[in-house]
């Protein structure tokens, strides 16, 4: 396991081992979707082009003050509330020396005497991904800048400075070393990343730096190894993983009970750790309160206001979902709490279904198994419409109704959801549109369909010898079943199964 772990490639044969205790905590920088910066009124856009959403102070230009955004505040504050993290009434700003060419005044506004919330727990459940129910505690919550961010070219010889990133905000959620194995972190992460994104405080994406996980990983209460600015699940989880095989390598060799080298920060180039730095100390940085800004008063009932305009929340969710009248999948659950706008839909889609007298079952079948890849699709498009634009939740309704009706069959339904989501804003009536693309089942069987039907059967039967031999050999069941499908399929779902099965078994004489 050893030899393998400490290939070029990342860990993929990875167990914790008895004697060497795994002891992880987390950092993780979340920013804030606010419309404007921190402590300036610039926007702040993702892929905008560099250096145009700037502003004096981002810039650090001489004499430029900062004013503290509401916005962010009550952001932070609703990520405070929804982790029960215990808000401090009066909070302050202070200032962390440390110069990079990203950060142009030379320190980050931080809160690092008296952070906005101590405190706080996620409660990780089966339904994570964890093997049984885990409390992680939070630490602290602090509200703080983000930096502008560095580009290098020319071999590493240049570096390009972008500050539209300078000056986000960004709030930094601190845990206890609760963590013992890699499911439990990767776990927390998601879920703290549906928590936030289902607070409408952040879109929670690694993948565009929307949020950044740094990790502190120690084996048998050693020395604590930071590593920095993990940018995706995979990477916190191989890094954490090579890491811990690391040093329990350090350990074997070394006939240790636990490291003692000094604690260290180490970056993660997706297949193995390397050494950055010595840790800094809090003395390193030279804290000091920020003499620009005023604390942060907080009204006594601040968190009852908050926790009263909370939606219901996700586990919550999860459990209706899963339990009747919806009675859905896990999976499925956790797609709706990932994504608002298809939850509202989904909810109104199920009470117009059942508003028809049909049953619920049929609005969850028609949401995960058809609509949805079509809006995974303009996603991919990047076609962006409001659900109820794209089709309509009575229009649906109506639609489902019409094929648990017989009115159309469900595969003329296919065609017709089809046309709707490509369509957008179409008023056509949706019988009006059968007719208008003959999409009706036949009502009346006429000689001249009994003959077609009778055609139909005669071909199917003519092109698959094997399939016919094997349901006359009985040797398997479903024989006809396919023969069925594949009449309706040549029909248009127009003719009802029964009358293909009856020609069947008739031509086929059993």
């Amino acid at each position: 396991m050893l030899r393998r772990a400490f290939s070029t490639t990342p860990v993929r044969c990875f167990e914790l081992l008895d004697n060497y205790t795994l002891k992880c905590g987390l950092e993780i920088h979340t920013q804030l979707d606010t419309k404007h910066k921190l402590f300036s009124l610039s926007s702040h856009t993702f892929n905008a082009e560099p250096n145009t959403r700037t502003s004096f102070f981002d810039c650090a230009l001489p004499g430029a003050q900062p004013r503290l955004n509401p916005e962010a505040l009550l952001f932070a504050l609703k990520a405070a509330t929804a982790l029960n993290s215990t808000v401090n009434l009066e909070s302050t700003f202070d200032r962390k020396h440390y110069f990079y060419g990203d950060q142009p005044h030379g320190y980050q506004i931080t809160q690092h005497y008296n952070p906005l919330a101590k405190g706080g727990s996620i409660t990780l459940l089966p339904h994570d991904g964890v093997k049984s129910e885990k409390i992680i505690h939070i630490d602290q919550i602090q509200i703080e800048q983000d930096t502008g961010k560095s580009s290098y070219v020319d071999h590493n010889q240049t570096s390009k400075v972008d500050l539209n990133r300078a000056n986000v905000p960004l709030i930094e959620v601190v845990t206890q070393p609760d963590f013992r194995n890699v499911d439990e972190v990767r776990a927390f992460i998601r879920k703290y990343q549906t928590l936030v994104r289902h607070l409408g405080i952040s879109t929670g994406e690694l993948e565009s730096g929307a949020m950044r996980v740094d990790v502190n990983i120690s084996v048998n209460d050693g020395s604590r190894i930071e590593m920095k600015n993990l940018s995706t699940t995979s990477a916190v989880t191989n890094a954490i993983r090579y890491e811990y095989t690391r040093q329990v390598r350090l350990l074997q060799s070394t006939n240790t009970e636990r490291l003692t080298s000094g604690n260290e920060t180490r970056g993660w180039n997706g297949s193995t750790t390397y050494r950055l730095r010595s840790k800094e100390s809090a003395i390193d940085y030279r804290y000091m309160p920020d003499p620009e800004l005023p604390p942060v008063r907080l009204q006594q009932d601040i968190v009852e206001q908050i926790r009263a305009g909370f939606p219901e929340f996700p586990d919550d969710i999860i459990a209706k979902l899963t339990a009747k009248p919806f009675g859905l999948r896990l999976k499925d659950a956790q797609v709706l709490i990932n994504n608002s706008a298809y939850l509202a839909y989904y909810m109104a889609f199920f009470e117009g279904v059942v508003g028809c007298g049909l049953p619920g079952k049929l609005a969850t079948n028609w949401f995960f198994h058809d609509f949805l890849g079509h809006l995974h699709k303009l996603e991919e498009e990047g076609v962006s419409h409001a659900l109820e634009q794209v089709v309509p939740v009575a229009r649906f309704s109506e639609l489902v109704s019409m094929v648990h009706g017989d009115e159309i069959s469900k595969a003329s339904g296919k065609l017709l959801l089809a046309h709707m989501v490509s369509h957008v804003g179409e008023t056509t009536s949706l019988v009006a549109l059968v007719e208008e693309y003959d999409l009706g089942k036949v009502s009346e069987i006429t000689p001249e369909v009994a003959n077609a039907i009778a055609e139909i059967c005669a071909e199917i039967i003519a092109e698959n010898p094997k399939v016919v031999a094997d349901y006359q050999e009985k040797k398997k069941k479903n024989s006809v079943k396919w023969m069925i499908g594949q009449a309706m399929r040549l029909s248009q779902g127009k003719i009802d199964s029964g009358l293909f099965e009856e020609s069947f078994k008739r031509l086929l004489g059993k």
